[in-house]
């Protein structure tokens, strides 16, 4: 029997994986290989709470595997070299693996395709990732899109209903091949910062599994409202199960398609959903057809923004201490958790590129570090689109009230007692902005004398006023 290598990249599952079951039609016996080299993701190697997920994800992966008969082999160095040894010590005729879409992958890849080709073997790369690849969906006039609504009217059309490939039910035993132990990678914090992210989620094919049916089951039919409410559980939260590959957008359509044709109600969250994932398939459109927006305005007019340099700010910002208790509650959440709710992240994102003015660099290097479900495709455009420099951007002068934004999706101040326990006290006409109550009124809720929600580290209205003057002069100059 011929052997094949499939590099699990992020697509750390069995069902629906293409470049695995392309591996099994051909007849090969599967040899799974992991190769650890975060290096060749840089600028943007994988961060911190990133490599929690990853530690659990392939000891899931691995366990899945040796329930079939078979084993992950983890290896650690340059992938071309790693991938050349493997596949002289197994004999392999062939190596197959699912397709990324960051800039610094597909260089990587390109490489490493022509690299395995010279040598007389097989390659062959799937598409495991997305909907529908990033060079499939054009304008009229045959080039990218830069608007959202246009594109996926395009993408939708294409898109039919997903016939996801089952798991194998067995896998021949590979070879004996060297293997290092996935905690040798170091993926896992010497201090304990990820103490309760076990409490929020469950890494692997099986939580994923457990999730989108949760989702389903309990979510989906309100989620067109609830997805904005911090409070509760309306959102599905399957962002990082997408981001390493435990699910497929196929398999999450076609399990969501099937429950709203029997599910009375479910049917108009489940197409908004869908329509969601749709913004996941935009944010890799761009990356791919602008790989400089990484680290580079789309806008090219916001090269010469006055972004202000402001570190205690920024640092303010990093631990939930703005004074701003939406802002902060956003912050702690994603300390606490690894993630943080969409809406809040639009909130603590306009703080920062806006009120603060500080480049929107700054805040998508710190959610890079301390989301789990960090994705440069999705970070890039959210922030990107924040800054109002990005495609489909919030025009530079739409700047959101962090106030109006918290008394709108948490009326109630549930998600600020939550996170921000020192205003839960404060009375609901002003917890959202404590500064601007009685000081007897703060005094009775317990509010110290010298806490920041008496005095923000910004405030609100002169900021945005200088915001919108910085964003006057920018355009007066270009």
């Amino acid at each position: 029997m011929s052997t094949a290598l499939v590099w699990f990249r992020r697509d750390l599952r069995l069902d629906d994986n293409p470049a695995l079951h392309a591996a099994l039609k051909a007849g090969h016996r599967v040899v799974p290989v992991y190769i650890h080299a975060p290096a060749e993701e840089r600028p943007w190697s994988p961060g911190a709470a990133s490599g929690w997920w990853l530690h659990h994800s392939l000891a899931a992966l691995n366990g899945d595997l040796v329930s079939r008969g078979s084993a992950l082999a983890v290896r650690r160095g340059a992938s071309i070299h790693e991938l050349e040894r493997l596949a002289a010590s197994t004999g392999a005729e062939a190596v197959y693996w699912n397709r990324l879409y960051e800039p610094a992958a597909i260089e990587r890849d390109t490489r490493v395709k022509a690299a395995l080709r010279t040598r007389g073997l097989h390659v062959e790369s799937h598409n495991g990732s997305l909907l529908i690849e990033p060079w499939q969906v054009e304008t009229g006039q045959g080039d990218p899109y830069k608007v959202f609504t246009p594109f996926w009217k395009n993408a939708r059309a294409k898109i039919d209903r997903p016939r996801p490939l089952a798991a194998p039910e067995r896998l021949v035993a590979p070879p004996p091949v060297d293997s290092v132990s996935i905690d040798s990678l170091g993926l896992l914090p010497r201090i304990p910062w990820d103490a309760a992210f076990a409490d929020h989620w469950r890494p692997g094919e099986a939580g994923a599994r457990e999730r989108l049916r949760d989702f389903i089951d309990q979510a989906v039919a309100g989620y067109r409202t609830e997805r904005d409410v911090p409070a509760v559980d309306g959102t599905s939260r399957l962002s990082p199960h997408l981001h390493f590959g435990e699910l497929s957008p196929g398999r999450v359509v076609e399990r969501m398609l099937a429950h709203a044709e029997c599910a009375d109600g479910r049917a108009e969250g489940t197409e908004f959903y869908i329509r969601e994932l749709g913004w996941r398939e935009f944010a890799h459109h761009l990356l791919y057809h602008f790989p400089h927006t990484g680290d580079a305005p789309l806008n090219a007019r916001f090269a010469d923004f006055p972004w202000q340099q402001n570190p205690a700010a920024l640092e303010a910002w990093q631990k939930g201490a703005t004074g701003v208790p939406i802002v902060d509650a956003g912050m702690r959440q994603l300390w606490h958790a690894g993630w943080m709710h969409n809406r809040v992240r639009m909130i603590v994102a306009s703080l920062l590129t806006k009120n603060l003015r500080i480049h929107w660099l700054e805040g998508a290097r710190w959610f890079w570090d301390t989301l789990v479900d960090a994705d440069l495709a999705n970070n890039t455009q959210g922030w990107q689109w924040s800054a109002g420099s990005g495609a489909d951007a919030a025009p530079y002068f739409r700047i959101f009230n962090p106030v109006a934004q918290g008394e709108r999706f948490d009326p109630e101040g549930r998600y600020l007692s939550a996170w921000v326990p020192e205003v839960a006290r404060v009375p609901l006409r002003w917890r959202h902005q404590p500064w601007a109550a009685p000081p007897g009124v703060l005094d009775e809720s317990g509010l110290a004398s010298d806490s920041v929600y008496r005095q923000p580290i910004v405030d609100l209205k002169e900021s945005r006023e200088a915001a919108l003057a910085a964003y006057a002069a920018m355009r007066g100059s270009t």
